[in-house]
């Protein structure tokens, strides 16, 4: 595998240039397209139609994620996936309570094009949007299945979940498998010094309170992540 050193736009979702459109609005690294193609292939075989809920998420769209769910506008979800009163609690919980679901602007994994959220359609019942929740994955969801034959399997194929269970940082992911050759590399090029510069120049919610936790956050939820 070669040229796997991204540049600071691309390690933080700014450009979209080591990217190629797998499918419509579906966009992957091109070093990952033929191994994920694979995976698709050996889930077919045993049944299974794998699909993209989401791969590349650009800087705009993840501090889009972000202000909304800090401005209230969309909900913060506690660790048991419910709905968190943020008027009731202080501006660092608040802060914490959103980095357990989603990522900083400039440090998600899915700026990347190695990491993947999938499901089956097939197996989602008519009446039923997906979720991307732990009820859908675990514990005789519709999606159980799903998430046992990728977990015996996707390792073959290069990938790992990176959020295969809580470690106190980021929450429990079942859905999230990452291509491990290149995102292992990313994540090590991806350093504090970057995350910070690159927040300072957007109108990113919570953005001092951000850089005071930063070591924190870098530490906790970026870097704490399962091992392969």
């Amino acid at each position: 595998m070669t040229s796997i050193a991204m540049t600071p736009m691309q390690l933080t979702g700014q450009v979209q240039t080591h990217l190629v459109e797998f499918a419509p609005n579906r966009l992957l690294h091109k070093q990952v397209i033929a191994d994920f193609t694979a995976l698709q292939r050996a889930a077919k075989q045993q049944g299974f139609t794998l699909h993209i809920a989401s791969a590349f998420r650009s800087f705009e769209r993840q501090m889009h994620i972000w202000n909304n769910k800090y401005s209230g506008v969309t909900a913060i979800l506690d660790k048991n996936e419910k709905p968190v009163d943020i008027q009731n609690i202080s501006e660092v919980e608040k802060l914490y309570k959103l980095l357990h679901w989603s990522a900083l602007p400039s440090a998600s994994r899915h700026h990347w094009g190695t990491d993947i959220d999938v499901y089956d359609p097939t197996l989602l019942p008519s009446n039923q949007s997906l979720q991307l929740q732990k009820n859908e994955y675990l514990n005789g969801g519709y999606f159980s299945e799903l998430t046992e034959w990728l977990g015996n399997n996707i390792q073959q194929f290069g990938f790992y979940r990176p959020y295969q269970h809580d470690q106190g940082g980021v929450a429990q992911e079942p859905w999230h498998i990452s291509y491990f050759p290149l995102a292992d590399k990313f994540l090590s090029q991806l350093d504090l010094n970057l995350i910070s510069s690159t927040l300072k120049q957007h109108p990113v919610l919570g953005n001092s309170l951000i850089q005071q936790e930063l070591p924190i956050i870098y530490k906790q939820y970026i870097c704490n992540i399962n091992a392969r």
